[in-house]
C-alpha cells in the first residue's frame, strides 16, 4: 500500500468515527427544558399572568416572602427562576410598563431590574405622594398618595412609550427625577431618588 492509500483510509476512518459520534449524540436522550407552566406550578404561581404575579408578590409581607425562587421584572417579561435554576418567562402587558421605586432618606442599594422576592428599601409601609408628568405633553399621568409595600417599594403600572418626570414626597421631603418606559432595556427598579 502506498502512503497516499494509507492516508486516504485513515481519513475515511476518521470521518466514519466522527459520524458515529454525531449520530450517538443525536440519538442520546437529551432532557427537555422545563415548560413555563411546570416552573410556575413548582413555585405556586401557575394560572397567573404577569400583572397578577407582580401584584401578588408586591402585597406579600416580607416575613412571608420565599427564598425558594426569584422573580425578576424586565420591561417585556417576568423571569421566574426556581431553586433548581429552571426559568420561566411570562410576558408583561403590551400596553403597560411596571416600575418599582424605593425612595430613601439615608440608605439605598444599586438596582436596575427589580426583584420581587429579594429587593428591599428603606421606607417600609410609608405614605408617599407620587406624581408622574409626561415630558412631551405636560400631562399629569399619575398624582396619588401611595403606601410603600412591606419591602419599601412602591410599584407603578404606567403607559408604555413614556418619558416623564416623577416627583415623590414624604414627610416634608421631596425627590424628583427622570423616568422612562420607552425602551426594552429601561429600568424597572429605581433606587436613586434621595428625599431631601
Amino acid at each position: 500500500m502506498t502512503i497516499s492509500t494509507l492516508a486516504r483510509r485513515a481519513s475515511i476512518a476518521a470521518v466514519a468515527a466522527t459520524a458515529a459520534l454525531v449520530l450517538a449524540a443525536c440519538s442520546a436522550e437529551q432532557p427537555a427544558p422545563p415548560d413555563t407552566a411546570d416552573v410556575l406550578t413548582s413555585v405556586g404561581l401557575d394560572g397567573l399572568d404577569a400583572r397578577e404575579i407582580v401584584d401578588t408578590l408586591d402585597a406579600t409581607p416580607l416575613i412571608e416572602r420565599t427564598t425558594d425562587y426569584v422573580v425578576s421584572i424586565r420591561p417585556d417579561e417576568l423571569l421566574v427562576t426556581d431553586a433548581a435554576g429552571d426559568e420561566a418567562s411570562v410576558p408583561m402587558p403590551a400596553d403597560e410598563f411596571y416600575v418599582s421605586l424605593a425612595p430613601y432618606v439615608e440608605q439605598t442599594h444599586d438596582c436596575y431590574f427589580h426583584s420581587l422576592t429579594t429587593c428591599t428599601g428603606e421606607l417600609q409601609n410609608a405614605a408617599i405622594d407620587v406624581t408622574v408628568v409626561d415630558n412631551a405633553t405636560g400631562e399629569t399621568v399619575l398624582d396619588e398618595q401611595r403606601t410603600t409595600f412591606d419591602n419599601g417599594f412602591v410599584g407603578l403600572w404606567l403607559p408604555r412609550d413614556l418619558d416623564a418626570t416623577i416627583t415623590i414626597g414624604y414627610d416634608g421631603l421631596t425627590a424628583t427625577g427622570p423616568l422612562s418606559t420607552s425602551e426594552s432595556d429601561d429600568a424597572t427598579c429605581v433606587t436613586t431618588m434621595q428625599l431631601a
